[in-house]
């Protein structure tokens, strides 16, 4: 009998918990968008307030130095410069929600077609590189935390510091006079040798996943020979990031009390370590790999340049030497925009993953 008082209270108890789990699912949901919404906005300002203090006039760029006063003042007036800056912001907010980005300087074209056309090429090498960088630095780093103050340990480490240490244009310039020049391994610069230029219809604009849908194996090798060594660069730097964070999440898993308990029933280090130790990390390790790719997406200016690799990031470079700020701005607001995409995907995954988070 004096277990029913509680039995009462539990059976009491259970419906109003189930309609506020219910009601947690839709109020998560309107907290993200708005969540998303809000950075957008803040993305927006900063990305608006960059091109009114870069010291470089579109005017300018537009008709040309020598150009008449009144010819000056009508193209100001034309781009909507002469007016407030409250309502150019929100003119500028609604030109970018309906996909109206400008009209680049450099290539007469909208910037919002440049973008679609240079933005694959980054995101396909960012994305291969990602892969190295994971495949390689995970592993890595569950060694070196297992073998702590080893040889291996140490090499990792000095893998490791080596890749935050090296500038990037240097380490591809290596490998492009080794790898290349010498060695004849894999494709210099660029994308695609220039016979096979148009010969595979854009689709995705990934042209190893396009030349697969045409059924062209030839440029795909092509394509993956050229992909390669700027792919692995950008693996690398990814690598010494990842493998880093791994052995520092698996060094503080591998002193708790679990880890020695299931090595003293005898269980065999390879379950230890992948099925007990690492579990714990997966979670963290998602938000570092996440962070990791989002930067080689927006940090691949100077492999994109050393390389002649026609993405985002050669595309930036290009604009900002002919000061053509309308396409500035639209690289630097797709480059935020992803970052922002990726982070907020990464915080999703944070909570189906963890039920903590939840």
């Amino acid at each position: 009998m004096a277990f029913e008082p509680d039995a009462a209270i539990t059976a009491a108890a259970a419906p109003t918990a189930r309609p506020r789990s219910r009601l947690a699912h839709p109020k998560a949901a309107a907290g993200f968008v708005v969540s998303v919404a809000l950075t957008f906005l803040g993305l927006l300002a900063i990305t608006f307030f960059i091109g009114r203090v870069v010291p470089i006039d579109p005017v300018l760029a537009l008709v040309g130095d020598r150009a008449p006063k009144a010819v000056y003042e009508a193209a100001r007036a034309e781009l909507g410069l002469d007016r407030p800056a409250i309502v150019q912001f929100a003119s500028y907010v609604g030109d970018v929600v309906t996909g109206h980005l400008g009209t680049s300087v450099s290539t007469g074209r909208p910037v919002a077609e440049d973008l679609a056309r240079v933005f694959p090429a980054t995101l396909e090498m960012a994305t291969l590189g990602i892969v190295i960088g994971i495949a390689l630095g995970v592993p890595m780093g569950v060694y070196a935390a297992s073998r702590r103050g080893s040889l291996t340990d140490q090499a990792i480490r000095i893998v490791g510091l080596f890749g935050y240490a090296v500038p990037a244009f240097w380490l591809g310039l290596v490998g492009l006079a080794l790898f290349y020049a010498k060695l004849q391994w894999v494709s210099g610069p660029g994308r695609l040798e220039v016979y096979y230029d148009g010969m595979v219809e854009p689709v995705t604009g990934l042209l190893l996943v396009d030349s697969l849908l045409a059924g062209d194996s030839e440029i795909f090798w092509n394509a993956l020979s050229h992909l390669a060594l700027p792919a692995s660069v950008l693996g690398f730097f990814s690598l010494a990031y990842i493998s880093r964070m791994t052995r520092s999440f698996m060094l503080d898993q591998l002193a708790q009390e679990y880890v020695t308990t299931a090595r003293v029933k005898g269980l065999p280090e390879r379950l230890v370590l992948w099925r007990h130790a690492f579990r714990p990390i997966r979670v963290p390790l998602l938000t570092v790999c996440a962070l990791s790719y989002a930067g080689l997406l927006e940090g691949s200016v100077m492999v994109e340049t050393v390389f002649s690799w026609p993405g985002i990031g050669n595309y930036l470079t290009v604009a900002l030497l002919n000061a053509d700020m309308a396409a500035v701005l639209g690289a630097t607001l797709v480059i935020g925009a992803v970052f922002v995409g990726i982070n907020k995907l990464s915080d999703a995954l944070y909570r189906v993953l963890d039920p903590r988070a939840r």
